[in-house]
């Protein structure tokens, strides 16, 4: 089953069939989503007899740990780029998002493989398509189009970066033809009470008394219908949390009843500060963020925006009232 026949792979797989040394990887701040896509190629190539380096800004989550290979992920501000033709990055909005100089794969072909509307299309190779509910599902087509089997370890990082990237099959972009590759990755090997335990069963205390904090300042505006929470750097000092740790928490304030837009802050710096949104009942935040300078889909985006967090929650609010205001 091919999730999104339309979609033309030529250019990605006539690449990746003549590449000798393919460099995979994700934005800055990694989730689910990137790691499991990076991590699903990862072992097809790997396959295809292809010499592969993964190589990210910034560590694997703690929930990405479990899957196969993750230890491979290699980190720091430069990769070496000796030897290196080819360079996918996978579920990365813009370039500025790789955290890498611009000038750093200037002498190889750069692919660009996304699921977020607001993608710019800044690679030699792009293929962006928002119809796919996560990067990960369009590395099962990609295995597909590349003629490679399924295997047990790349279907255990594609099931981890569509189960989180859907909000655990929360959202609308997830059809029939979603459960049906989830069907075949469980098939392949994928084993959800595993991902469950990783991803959502095994938190740091931590995590949960900074969760406590972060709802004790939730406030709920707009009539009902939005709901704002942060999280401060005294906050995660207090708690020995980390940023990792608040992955999930924006869906807390999204199960309020009546909340149609939410926004979660947290530091990215002293003066820099990470801002996602998520929508409900046709509520378009990809817009919110992309106002923002940031981007991302209709119900999951993002940006960073500079300042105190009282400057941050000013510029945020005056776009969100915007929307009410329509």
């Amino acid at each position: 089953m091919i999730l999104c026949p339309e979609q033309d792979w030529e250019a990605v797989v006539t690449q990746l069939t003549a590449a000798k040394h393919i460099m995979l990887t994700t934005h800055r701040s990694p989730d689910a989503d990137g790691i499991g896509s990076q991590i699903a190629l990862y072992h097809v190539l790997k396959n295809m007899g292809k010499e592969v380096t993964m190589y990210n800004r910034d560590v694997v989550p703690r929930i990405c740990r479990y899957l196969p290979q993750s230890d491979a992920i290699q980190i720091g501000e430069s990769p070496d780029m000796t030897g290196i033709d080819t360079v996918v990055a996978l579920d990365a909005g813009a370039f500025s998002r790789l955290g890498f100089p611009e000038t750093l794969f200037e002498n190889c072909c750069l692919m660009n493989i996304d699921h977020h509307a607001s993608n710019p299309s800044y690679a030699d190779i792009n293929v962006v398509n928002a119809d796919y509910c996560a990067t990960g599902a369009m590395m099962f087509d990609l295995i597909q189009h590349l003629g490679q089997p399924l295997s047990k370890p790349s279907a255990i990082a594609m099931y981890a970066a569509v189960l989180t990237d859907t909000a655990s099959f929360h959202l609308d972009r997830v059809n029939a033809d979603v459960h049906r590759m989830t069907a075949e990755l469980i098939e392949a090997g994928a084993e959800p009470a595993v991902a469950a335990d990783a991803i959502y069963d095994s938190q740091p205390l931590a995590r949960l008394t900074l969760l406590t904090l972060a709802l004790q300042n939730l406030s709920i505006e707009h009539d009902g219908r939005s709901a704002w929470m942060h999280v401060t750097q005294s906050m995660l000092d207090d708690t020995g949390a980390r940023n990792e740790d608040t992955e999930g928490f924006i869906d807390v304030s999204r199960s309020v009843q009546g909340v149609e837009v939410v926004v979660f802050i947290r530091p990215e710096s002293d003066t820099r500060w990470k801002v996602s949104f998520r929508g409900k009942e046709g509520r378009d935040v990809g817009e919110v963020a992309a106002k923002l300078g940031g981007g991302g889909h209709r119900y999951a985006s993002g940006c960073a925006v500079s300042g105190s967090l009282e400057e941050v929650y000013t510029k945020v609010r005056t776009v969100v009232d915007d929307v009410y205001a329509k």
